[in-house]
């Protein structure tokens, strides 16, 4: 079965309006969330980006059945993977059942903000293999010391634990992370529909694992107003490349974002009020192997969005969903 899950861009509203989107998911029908991690918003245009813990704890008391992860956070130079663990065993402790971590190597943007460098790509992936040990070793509520490559814990112990460890999903679009997430993960988290990062997840161990997977869209009345408003709050979902891990600044992005116009937007948003191109959207997750898809409406029009989803786009789902499963399990 397909689980539809909601998108909270931490980049987009301010904390107390992510809780209440939270609630509003939940009311509406969505079945999970992920919450980004960042500093920085991708653009000033977008202008907020609250620290995700505090707004955790928010969701935590205003929903009751919402499955809820972060989406996600890099627990490796920002934040040391210590005490990202004892976030996220909090947090797992505060929504019993109901909370997993999602972990990644991160983006300049947010990074770079404690002065130290950003690493190669090769190393990232290095740091957080190494991270999410020292996550997993805290999580026994043994006291730990390690002492690593790039990680070092004296004489930790966590005293606030949930009853049992919550799931530890990692991100990746490349075959190396993809690998390293059957391996060590207990799921995989993608913004693409990429099927040989699936696959390659599945062969390293992630079998009957759930793989999510974020589309982005931008419901609006009509597909000229939806390019319009995806252009001016979203114009990062297609800036190309490596860029989005190397550039360091807000502005940066901006610098980039003039060089694409709403038709090249258009092709990385999905943007109107038209079903069929939602449920496309969709589709395209589920026939690369994902089983959880989640959607991350663009810009101020949420509650239109809901609306939408839940009377046309949800119950779409469940029907095609009731007579086709795809490969892999859910959560």
């Amino acid at each position: 079965m397909i689980r539809i899950g909601y998108a909270l861009s931490s980049e987009e509203h301010l904390p107390n309006d992510l809780v209440a989107n939270a609630r509003h998911a939940e009311e509406h029908g969505f079945e999970f969330a992920l919450v980004s991690d960042h500093f920085h918003p991708w653009i000033d245009r977008q202008g907020q980006s609250p620290f995700v813990w505090s707004v955790i704890g928010g969701i935590a008391g205003a929903t009751e059945r919402l499955q809820l992860g972060t989406g996600v956070t890099c627990p490796m130079i920002r934040m040391h993977p210590a005490i990202v663990a004892q976030a996220a065993a909090t947090s797992a402790a505060m929504m019993p059942g109901r909370f997993f971590l999602g972990v990644g190597t991160g983006e300049n943007l947010n990074e770079h903000v404690t002065g130290e460098s950003w690493p190669a790509s090769d190393v990232r992936v290095a740091m957080l293999e190494e991270a999410i040990e020292v996550i997993r070793a805290l999580w026994t509520g043994e006291d730990t010391t390690f002492r690593g490559d790039y990680y070092t814990v004296q004489g930790a112990r966590l005293f606030t634990l949930p009853q049992e460890p919550p799931p530890l999903v990692v991100a990746a679009n490349k075959q190396e992370a993809a690998r390293l997430a059957g391996r060590i993960g207990d799921g995989l988290c993608s913004t693409a529909p990429v099927r040989e990062a699936v696959r390659e997840f599945r062969q390293a161990g992630g079998e009957g694992k759930p793989c999510y997977g974020m589309v982005h869209v931008c419901y609006a009345e009509n597909e000229a107003e939806a390019r319009r408003a995806a252009h001016e709050w979203w114009p990062n979902a297609a800036i190309r490349g490596d860029l989005g891990q190397e550039l360091p600044l807000p502005r940066h992005f901006e610098q980039a974002a003039q060089m694409v116009n709403e038709d090249d937007v258009a092709e990385a948003v999905v943007c109107g009020n038209d079903p069929t191109i939602h449920l496309e959207a969709i589709q395209r997750y589920v026939d690369a192997g994902f089983d959880h898809v989640y959607i991350h409406q663009v810009g101020p029009m949420q509650q239109p969005f809901f609306n939408f989803y839940e009377n046309e786009i949800l119950p779409a789902v469940r029907r095609t969903a009731s007579t086709a499963a795809p490969a892999g399990a859910t959560r």
